[in-house]
């Protein structure tokens, strides 16, 4: 038979009332009956039923986080930390995989709502303006990274553009002098702010910014990085430093350098962006722009409890994290 409040009332001593507010988490109960309703919770195995409170409160208990490949280990990782703070609001997590084309963002847009979820946590890839009218009247949303989409929506991203100028002018004080880009791809929108970043902090430091030495992706996959980079390296006069545009085309690029003979970072430095956890790891580790992924989850979570607790004006937040330069051995020779 099911625990029930009332049980663990009679067990610890106090009332009904104070047993549903230690439980609910209200800070306004005394230590000693406090403790002592913990205690009960424990030996009677209480477990609150989540499905009736949220019911009481017309809310499901889940969030939606949408994202193009899990795959990709900043979106995993992002997803991990997006969990865990949803957690500490008492939330669940919902997660839909859209392979980043707009068909099945749109779909996946378009099936949220208020009988479903409670907020969703979008990272489109492909998305217009045009998908988004009948969603975001539903339900809060918070779009995850920089995007050209034009809606009236809450948004979380740090500067992309001063990030990549960050890590080519890192590149540019080492002496490097010939600087390539990979991962150009105008259906992504941080790519285009990379981009203009890079070539930012080139003009910045005096240099040339080559149409030669920017190589375009169509993924930003590990064999994507090592193909691009076998083109640069096939150039008659070679980058001596090379900006990746997230941390698997920069591993890509470590392997096509290692199978030409190049030292890393003696003959050629190279840079990534993410900080995920394979950069650290990598032979030699990378350097590379670290977001603050936690910060960015934490920021989306509070927006989407600030809507629905009615705090928020009807204007859109803009919030942007910090980010840094994690510099490891692929540019700096230890």
């Amino acid at each position: 038979m099911a625990v029930t409040l009332k049980d663990v009332a009679t067990l610890a001593g106090v009332s009904v009332k104070t047993v549903s507010n230690v439980v609910n988490g209200y800070a306004f109960v005394k230590p000693e009956n406090r403790r002592r309703v913990e205690e009960a919770l424990a030996a009677t195995g209480y477990r609150p039923n989540l499905g009736a409170r949220n019911l009481r409160r017309g809310r499901t208990g889940f969030l939606a986080l949408m994202v193009p490949e899990l795959s990709i280990p900043y979106f995993g990782e992002m997803a991990g930390l997006v969990i865990t703070a949803a957690q500490r609001r008492g939330w669940s997590v919902l997660i839909e995989q859209t392979q980043g084309t707009r068909d099945r963002e749109r779909a996946t847009v378009d099936s949220l709502g208020p009988h479903l979820v409670d907020g969703a946590l979008v990272h489109p890839e492909a998305l217009e303006a045009a998908d988004f009218p009948a969603a975001e009247k539903k339900i809060p949303m918070v779009l995850l990274g920089e995007h050209a989409v034009d809606v009236a929506l809450d948004r979380v991203a740090i500067d992309n553009v001063q990030a990549a100028h960050l890590a080519v002018s890192h590149l540019v004080s080492l002496g490097r002098r010939r600087i390539a880009a990979i991962g150009a791809n105008p259906k992504r929108g941080t790519s285009s702010l990379r981009l203009a970043g890079y070539r930012a902090a080139l003009a910045d430091a005096g240099l040339p910014s080559a149409d030669s030495l920017v190589e375009p992706v169509a993924k930003y996959h590990r064999a994507e990085g090592a193909a691009a980079m076998k083109r640069l390296l096939a150039q008659e006069e070679p980058p001596d430093a090379v900006f990746c545009f997230n941390d698997l085309l920069a591993v890509g690029a470590l392997r096509s350098a290692a199978e030409h003979g190049l030292r890393v970072p003696d003959d050629i430095a190279i840079v990534g962006f993410d900080n995920t956890e394979e950069s650290a790891f990598s032979l030699p580790a990378l350097t590379t722009i670290s977001p603050d992924k936690a910060a960015i989850a934490e920021a989306a979570i509070d927006l989407i409890h600030s809507r629905l607790a009615g705090t928020e004006s009807a204007e859109p937040r803009s919030v942007q994290p910090p980010f840094s330069l994690e510099v490891r051995e692929s540019t700096v020779v230890s």
